[in-house]
């Protein structure tokens, strides 16, 4: 299988945690790009930073790279192997999905070691 390619998106990103039956403020829906993950327990939404959100807990300062897609969902270990590439890289990751490609999250200060990694390992890294 050949290796795929990524672009890193321009924007920060900052991650949010918010009670589970919380209310998705309207300056998230109006976003050009989100992502919210709900479950019993909690509300997480990703959004760009420059997006206000009141959060109980956020984490701040994540780059996004983009796997150029569009996947077919029956393809077989994308993640897995690029998340292999940045642990062995020692970056911690979050990763968001949509139907047709995923976001891996890098912090911003490990945007670079991530680019030069995942380069090494065969994989190409636009950056805009």
């Amino acid at each position: 299988m050949s290796k795929q390619t990524l672009a890193v998106l321009p924007m920060e990103f900052t991650i949010h945690s918010l009670d589970s039956d919380a209310t998705i403020p309207e300056e998230v829906l109006s976003s050009p790009l989100f992502f919210l993950g709900k479950t019993s327990e909690e509300l997480s939404i990703v959004v760009p930073s420059n997006v206000p959100v009141e959060s109980l807990d956020s984490d701040v300062q994540w780059r996004a790279l983009e796997l150029i897609g569009p996947l077919a969902l029956s393809m077989v270990g994308i993640m897995a192997q690029i998340g292999d590439v940045l642990a062995k890289a020692k970056i911690s990751i979050f990763i968001v999905s949509t139907f047709e490609t995923d976001f891996f999250l890098v912090k911003n200060n490990k945007l670079n070691d991530a680019i030069r990694a995942l380069r090494k390992a065969g994989y190409t890294v636009n950056v805009e």
